[in-house]
């Protein structure tokens, strides 16, 4: 019987020796691959203690850590080349495929992540606008969906899986959410346009029609978002105003540009005053603030014949667009002064009434 028994298990081991000796040598593979990722660590594990401390390496934390990665990365698609090789299996070969897509899609948004802080260091903060903040904002947050979306419908499509049902119900699914939330949408696209047209700028001072009643009608922009715009209005009051509402609407920026602008006081005296005397007041009263500019002079032109008054109007140059209503303030304080100590009077209606007596016979 013994013999019997030895015959049978050489010839199962026969049988199955090609079957074993893959086993054995995707076994030592591992274990190579597992000694060289162990011994790969150790030898950058000691170069990273003995030259941190040099100044290439100070500037560069990163340095080491990214040369473990990228030998981490070489050991696994040498091993996986290897597996392939040893199996000659086709699921083998697309799996691995499909996960060195992953890998890539990995790296790739690594180097997107990496490159996003250089640029906001380096090149964002050297320009005047917001726009590449905002840009560079809309990479970090959604470039990793994007890099991994594409990485995860190559790799589906390399093991063979059928991605148009998932691409018909994502255009689907992506209908439905428009339609629901078409308002968001349209800010973000509002906001997108603001960024790239550029109406205004943050610091820059515009009219505010969406105040509260009562309150300050323009103010600073703080904030431009893709789904609203922050303005803090004179009063101290921020308004969020969604960029679908600015684009509909004229905007109207003070400080593009040039920082000069001209102010209009209306102002009206009685029909016997003197126009000439009036008109020379009012200007020596402009010219009392710094901020107004003497070229161009304030001038002051008579805009109309009212029912009661003659009516003019002061036409100013600040310097400052902020000082717009202290401009208007002190010129309309200050002339009412003026105009008493010289008898130039301010009128208001007045109503002549005739009594007519008739007289009977």
């Amino acid at each position: 019987m013994e013999p019997h028994w030895r015959e049978t298990a050489v010839a199962i081991i026969s049988n199955y020796r090609p079957v074993i000796e893959v086993c054995i040598r995707v076994l030592a593979l591992l274990v190579l691959a597992a000694l060289v990722w162990r011994i790969f660590n150790k030898v950058i594990g000691r170069l990273e203690n003995k030259y941190r401390l040099r100044p290439f390496f100070e500037k560069n934390e990163s340095f080491f850590s990214l040369l473990k990665q990228g030998g981490h990365y070489l050991i696994l698609i040498f091993s996986g080349i290897g597996l392939i090789d040893l199996l000659h299996a086709a699921i083998i070969e697309n799996a691995f495929y499909a996960f060195m897509i992953l890998l890539l899609a990995h790296i790739v948004n690594g180097i997107i992540k990496s490159i996003i802080p250089y640029l906001r260091e380096r090149v964002a903060v050297k320009t005047r606008t917001a726009i590449d903040d905002v840009v560079l904002g809309l990479m970090e947050k959604f470039s990793s969906v994007i890099v991994y979306g594409m990485g995860v419908v190559l790799a589906l499509d390399k093991l063979g899986v059928n991605i148009v049902p998932f691409v018909a119900g994502a255009g689907i699914a992506g209908i439905a959410i428009g339609f629901a939330a078409k308002d968001t949408l349209s800010n973000l696209i509002a906001g997108v346009l603001l960024i790239i047209d550029r109406p205004f700028e943050l610091g820059d001072r515009i009219e505010v029609w969406m105040a509260p009643k009562n309150t300050a009608s323009w103010g600073d922009v703080i904030d431009i978002g893709l789904r609203a715009t922050k303005i803090r209005t004179t009063d101290n009051i921020v308004i969020v105003i969604p960029n679908n509402e600015i684009m509909r609407r004229d905007i109207i920026n003070y400080t593009a540009g040039s920082k000069e602008i001209r102010v209009r006081i209306p102002i009206g005296i009685a029909y016997d005053a003197n126009v000439k005397k009036a008109k020379q007041a009012i200007i020596n009263v402009a010219l009392e603030l710094d901020w107004v500019m003497k070229s161009p002079p304030p001038v002051v032109v008579v805009r109309n014949f009212g029912e009661s008054s003659v009516d003019l109007q002061a036409r100013v140059w600040i310097r400052e667009p902020r000082r717009r209503m202290d401009t208007i303030s002190h010129i309309t304080d200050r002339v009412k002064e003026v105009f008493q100590q010289e008898g130039i009077e301010i009128p208001y209606p007045k109503r002549d009434i005739y009594i007519k007596e008739k007289v009977s016979f």
